[in-house]
């Protein structure tokens, strides 16, 4: 039976039911540090529970016609649009992201969501010619898509909602069940569009999400032999991890970054300073793309780093309900001092802060640093804060090996007026996307997003994420 819930608890959800469990956490705003809510610790056998769920779901599902999976989806659209203020606020509360960007994630999230509801319509295989081989005189066929099973999803916090409706979205149009796990410091995102799925007509068991530790319910998802495939986006430590566990799972991981941006010689610098400062500065730096090393040419070096510092000076830090706040608190406590612990390391080591290093309260004031050394946590780590690092290059082809040593590869931005040095990085940069006369944070949610190196595996964008949430099958006909 569904259970009546206090306006400061939330529960599992399993089944399409709010399950109670036996021990609950605080929920800390980042920005306050006051309790938000009491979320629900699963336990193992709850996780196993939701996991029986979406497995005894899976066959009826991957039966229901793509018209349909697609109106659920566009019912989810449309929910969202009438839900989008308080879908804002949420992901603001938990996040502390600034309600401008919040809202901004809610129009991706309603993109997202369309996008799947088109992909759910458009899944096919193709016609093989058999007769091109001796062999295959007489025969006809063609391969399927299908469905690959129980999808376990395990989302970070820095996009609480957009990022679940890359692993739900696609997962949803092409007729698998989930099992999710959202970040535990943002499980109200996720427990919100549950609860819009069911009223968006999704049938019981499909979509189930379990709160929790990552050492349980995390854990318990990768190695349940019933869960056919992961997904996950976080750090590379624990995508390592999640591989190893996952044995011959199945695996889409999106990991970390220092995504940089080269500026060649000609670039005109006023056109890229804004680019560049939401590129370094937006979500507080909490993006996997986030701008964190930028090359310049020497030639234009002075003038960027000087229009660079004068433009992040003008940032407002404060309240994220406040429409004017660009800059707010980091996701934790732990995460501030970690960022001003990397700062000190630079400055032990003679870089240069041209802006920043500080922290207001619990906001770390967004941080500019030049002359640091490959080697410091703030070039070589993902920085995962508003910290940015400003190096000095003679040639686009010194920019192009110093973003290639980076144990990362997720994206990387050049802006250049020449044709030839835009062809060489796109040659020569390895990364898996590069873009031009952008920066690196550059994303819309229907382009094939992914890495190389530590940066992961697999891709995601949504005709994409179709693609490996689904098995391909040949079909032969003989007919002689």
């Amino acid at each position: 039976m569904m259970n009546k819930v206090s306006p400061m608890k939330e529960y599992l959800f399993i089944n399409g039911e709010e399950v109670q469990t036996t021990e609950y956490s605080n929920l800390y705003s980042p920005f306050t540090r006051e309790v938000i809510s009491e979320i629900a610790v699963a336990t193992k056998e709850q996780t196993e529970q939701a996991i029986e769920v979406a497995y005894q779901a899976k066959d009826e599902f991957a039966r229901m016609p793509a018209f349909e999976r697609a109106q659920i989806l566009e019912n989810v659209v449309l929910l969202l649009k009438e839900n989008f203020n308080e879908a804002a606020e949420i992901i603001t509360k938990e996040t502390a992201k600034p309600i401008m960007f919040s809202r901004g994630e809610v129009t991706r999230t309603i993109e997202t969501y369309k996008f799947a509801a088109e992909e759910a319509k458009r899944i096919h295989g193709e016609t093989i010619p058999f007769d091109a081989a001796s062999g295959g005189v007489g025969r006809v066929g063609y391969t399927v898509r299908n469905p690959i099973g129980v999808i376990g999803a395990i989302t970070p916090f820095n996009f609480p909602m957009n990022l679940v409706a890359h692993k739900v979205g696609p997962a949803i149009a092409s007729g698998n069940t989930v099992v999710l796990k959202p970040a535990s410091q943002t499980p109200l995102s996720a427990l919100f569009i549950a609860k819009l799925f069911k009223q968006a007509g999704l049938p019981d068991g499909i979509l189930n999400v379990v709160t929790g530790p990552g050492r349980t319910v995390g854990d318990t998802i990768v190695e349940d032999e019933r869960v056919n495939m992961v997904t996950f986006t976080g750090s590379t430590s624990v995508g390592i991890n999640i591989r190893n566990k996952a044995k011959l799972k199945k695996t889409t991981l999106e990991l970390g970054s220092n995504a940089a941006v080269i500026i060649d010689k000609n670039t005109n610098v006023d056109n890229v300073i804004d680019r560049c400062v939401m590129g370094a500065f937006s979500n507080q730096g909490q993006v996997c793309i986030s701008l964190q090393r930028v090359f310049v040419h020497e030639e234009i070096y002075e003038e960027f780093t000087n229009k660079f510092v004068e433009a992040t000076k003008k940032l407002k830090l404060g309240n994220p309900f406040d429409d004017e706040t660009y800059l707010s608190s980091l996701i934790s406590p732990d995460e501030l001092d970690r960022a001003l612990d990397w700062i000190e390391e630079a400055k032990q080591s003679n870089a240069n802060i041209l802006t920043g290093g500080k922290a207001q309260g619990n906001i770390l004031e967004p941080t500019i640093i030049a002359d640091c050394t490959s080697s410091l946590k703030v070039s070589c780590q993902e920085v995962f804060a508003p910290i940015v690092t400003v190096t000095k290059v003679k040639s686009i082809q010194e920019a192009i090996s110093h973003v290639n040593n980076s144990r990362y590869g997720l994206q990387a931005g050049i802006y250049t007026d020449s044709v030839s040095n835009a062809l060489l990085a796109s040659n020569e940069l390895h990364v898996g996307a590069v873009i031009i006369n952008d920066i690196p944070t550059f994303r819309v949610d229907n382009m094939p997003y992914g890495g190389v190196k530590e940066s992961g595996t697999g891709r995601e964008g949504i005709k994409f994420a179709v693609e490996e949430m689904t098995e391909l099958k040949l079909i032969v006909w003989n007919q002689n």
